[in-house]
Parts: structure tokens; sequence; C-alpha cells
């Protein structure tokens, strides 16, 4: 009897972790990671081939508005003046094959794009369609390959005109996929008036770098801030977090403590998407380690 109540047991166990993955599948609960900005990070072949990722976001389209003409950049991946980005395209089909969205983000940490008006930004929204969607132009970056949405990590600027990109985004194909890396200070001062436009897909909030939202030893600043974002008007909300301690100033999680103290807190959120990583270069087994969890 002893022997047939533990197998009975294991029996029981394996069927929970089985319907756990079921749903956790039906969610399409998965790891976004950011790729691009340092070219010793591997290709986007290999990113996609690790299985660790159901987003890609390449980054970054860093320069636009203001009269520039936008501007790839891709680290020493590849130079967009020479045509050599477009070695990606099969890179790209070959990640889509797999089941995984690859996007382009838009912005970054520097201070080289902006959007003065919403001439300008209808008239990027048509420079993005027909260079990276489903449009047609001469000079694609990445080549033929059609990516299935756009990025929004923008962290500087007005604010404004951003949620006018993104309808006007929309309007060319509403089911393209469009996110948001918006930093944890609720509502975000930079992509707030966007978000609030109810077009985005996927939010994924930087829950670092910003001392009163992020994990400092205890995770109770940071539910408190989740708590916040779940209530936008987004299909998914992921968990954004260094990759490694290097890869930011501050909020780093270790794996287990992620996988044991906070995941457990966010998971019942209706909106849980994930997690989402910065960056490739610092996903040296992180992502390995959580997503069995996530």
């Amino acid at each position: 009897l002893k022997v047939a109540y533990h197998n009975s047991k294991s029996l029981l166990s394996l069927l929970i972790l089985c319907f756990c993955n079921i749903i956790s599948s039906i969610n399409g609960a998965g790891i976004a990671i950011y790729w691009g900005q340092n070219g010793n990070e591997g290709t986007l072949a290999e990113t996609c081939a690790s299985g660790n990722y159901q987003f890609v976001n390449i980054a970054f389209l860093s320069a636009f508005g203001n009269g520039q003409s936008p501007t790839l950049n891709l680290a020493g991946h590849c130079n967009p003046d020479f045509g050599t980005c477009t070695v990606f395209s099969s890179q790209i089909k070959d990640c889509q094959s797999r089941g995984i969205k690859v996007l382009l983000s838009l912005g970054g940490a520097t201070d080289t794009y902006s959007l003065s008006s919403a001439d300008e930004a209808n008239q990027l929204a048509s420079y993005l369609w027909n260079n990276f969607l489903g449009g047609t132009s001469s000079s694609r970056p990445l080549g033929d390959a059609v990516l299935d949405g756009i990025d929004f990590d923008i962290e500087h600027g007005s604010g404004q005109f951003w949620d006018t990109l993104a309808q006007a985004l929309k309007g060319f194909n509403g089911q393209m996929s469009l996110s948001a890396a918006p930093q944890c200070p609720f509502p975000d001062a930079n992509l707030g008036t966007a978000i609030g436009t109810g077009l985005f897909n996927y939010v994924w909030v930087q829950f670092y770098n910003n001392g009163q939202c992020q994990y400092a030893g205890d995770a109770n600043a940071l539910l408190s801030s989740w708590n916040q974002w779940v209530t936008v008007p987004a299909s998914q909300v992921f968990l954004g977090l260094p990759a490694a301690p290097e890869a930011a100033g501050s909020g780093f999680i270790p794996a287990d403590v992620l996988t044991s103290q906070v995941l457990p807190s966010i998971k019942n959120s209706a909106k849980y998407g994930g997690v989402m990583l910065w960056n490739k270069f610092f996903d040296n087994g992180y992502s390995a380690a959580i997503k069995g969890s996530i």
C-alpha cells in the first residue's frame, strides 16, 4: 500500500506538471530577448535555434526624426551603409519558421531619435512599412524578410506622437505586432499615451535601473508596480529584467529567486505574458535556467 500510495502521488505530480505545461502553452507565455547590440552575441539564427525565446527584438533603429534619414545600428553585426545587413533576411525567416516573432526595435538609450510632429510620425510609419514590413522598397536594410512588427523602446523625448506612429502602423496592417518597453515607474513618461491607445500587443516593462519599482532584496516594490502595469490595455505584459548583473546598473534578480519568489506571484495575472531579457550578449544561461518556470 505504501508503494502504491507513493506511485499514485508521482502520477498525480506528473499529471499536474503536464497540465501546467498545457496551460502555459495555451497562454503563450515565453521569453523575449533583445539582439543586435553586440557583435559577439552570436548570430540571429543561433539565437533562435537555442529554443529559449518566443520573441526577438532586433535592436535598434537608433536614429530618425529631426530631418535625419532613419538609421539601423546593429553594432558589430553588419553595416547597413554597405548593404551587409541583408545577410539576416534568411535568418529572420528561419526564426519565423520556428514560430518566433521577430520585431524591429526603435530607439534605445541614445538621444539620436525624436518625433516632432504627427506628419513626421506618419512618414516614419511609411518608412518602416516599406523597408521592414509588408511594403516594398529598393533598399530594404534587412533584405526581403517581412518582420512581424515594431517594438517601441523609447527612452528620450517628449512622449508626443508615439501614439500617432502606432496608429499609422496599425493602419497599414492591423494584424502586425506592436510592443513597447516602458520604464517601470507608472505611467511611463515617454510611452504612456501610446500604450493607452490599446494598440499594443505586448508591453515588456523594464523593471531595472529604476530603484523605486525594481527588485532590491525583496519583491515588494516590483510586485506593487507590476499590479499597476497589468491594468494597461495591452494583450500581454512581460517582466523585463537584465540577463546578468552587468547587463544593467541595478535590478538583476538571480534565477532561483525569480522562479521561487517572483514568478509565482505574477503568473496568476490574466495579462502575464512572460519575461523580457536585456540582452542576448549577457544571456549566458539565464534564459535556460528560467524557461521551465515561465
